[in-house]
């Protein structure tokens, strides 16, 4: 089958790779539906992550099972189903305690599952997915295309907009920046606006995602940056930062102003996959009262309730989706949304 490889900086390859079989009683095969490129990988394709090797990469995907081992019970052959961008069994004490992506059974698309066996990257034609009873979420019936879109941002950044969300305590009456204009900031705002959040403060430089901003629930745009951002953020309320800020970037630059946007009290949340030094600035949190949580989001957690919502028509986080390409373009994929033509590209097998 064909699938995507990195090779490094810039080199992302579309090459024939071993077709994926049952190899543990819990596995299942997934032919892939829909997959995309995420922020995250572009970390690798940037350098700021090193590539060791060549490996797999890819950790959103839909698709069909095509096969179930021995000991699958949830999931039978022909189901439509979403792939969260981790491994987890839904059933450990972490799992249990809503934390999938400490799952103790874990494990991560392109890596090794917990008997050392090699697991595919989710942008290929094919998956071997272990523990699939506890990592895949089956569609009540096959959806209708367009549809699949939506689907498929609940395998990663609608799940994690929620969760920033979530971590920040966005809320009926509350105000809200989201730090990020990529998809997953514009996930968040979509999320915080379904959380009931009263004013909604999108930081965007680019015109087409601040026209998307709007439409997910933005009321208020700021397109600077530092202090001329946070400067503004307070202009629009009143004087004061922001009862919830979501972090969805990951530099040290995008954390400060996450945080300088903060009002005393409030709360920050955070979901950037972490490069380029980020840190906390401990004594300006002490005094200011403003916390901090988040972390890499367990949407296996929020999965079934997003895809409720998802399914009745209540959001419609697939608009992210400004590109679609086939899997054998992926290495263009790749390059339209490192260079900002591309909010979110999807790829199609």
């Amino acid at each position: 089958m064909r699938a995507t490889v990195i090779h490094g900086p810039g080199d992302i390859r579309v090459e024939e790779v071993p077709d994926p079989e049952i190899r543990l009683p819990g596995d299942a095969v997934v032919k892939v539906v829909a997959a995309c490129v995420c922020g995250s990988d572009l970390w690798p394709y940037r350098g700021v992550i090193e590539t060791a090797s060549p490996r797999r990469i890819g950790h959103e995907f839909v698709g069909v099972v095509e096969e179930v081992g021995s000991d699958v019970t949830s999931l039978r052959t022909g189901q439509f189903v979403i792939a969260p961008f981790a491994l987890s069994d839904n059933t450990c004490a972490h799992c249990r305690y809503g934390v999938h992506t400490s799952c103790a059974s874990g494990a991560w698309w392109g890596g090794e599952d917990e008997k050392g066996l090699q697991i595919d990257g989710g942008q290929g034609e094919y998956v071997r997915v272990p523990v699939a009873d506890g990592t895949l979420v089956a569609t009540p019936e096959t959806p209708e295309v367009a549809d699949i879109p939506s689907l498929l941002t609940l395998s990663d950044v609608m799940g994690t907009g929620h969760h920033a969300a979530i971590a920040a305590a966005a809320a009926p009456g509350r105000s809200v920046v989201v730090v990020g204009d990529g998809a997953v900031g514009l996930c968040g705002v979509l999320a915080s606006r379904r959380l009931g959040a009263e004013r909604i403060i999108a930081m965007s430089r680019h015109a087409d995602r601040q026209a998307l901003a709007r439409e997910f629930g933005a009321t208020d745009i700021v397109e600077k940056r530092g202090d001329e951002g946070v400067a503004q953020v307070k202009e629009l309320l009143g004087g004061l930062g922001a009862d919830a800020v979501l972090e969805c970037v990951g530099t040290k630059e995008s954390m400060q102003q996450a945080i300088d946007a903060t009002r005393p009290g409030g709360r920050v949340g955070y979901v950037g996959v972490p490069a380029g030094g980020s840190e906390l600035p401990i004594e300006q949190l002490f005094s200011n009262n403003v916390s901090v949580g988040g972390g890499v989001a367990p949407v296996r957690a929020y999965l079934e309730e997003l895809l409720a919502d998802t399914l009745a028509g209540a959001i419609d986080p697939g608009r992210v989706f400004d590109l679609e390409l086939p899997l054998d373009e992926a290495a263009e994929a790749y390059a339209a949304m490192d260079q900002r033509r591309s909010i979110k590209t999807m790829l199609r097998p």
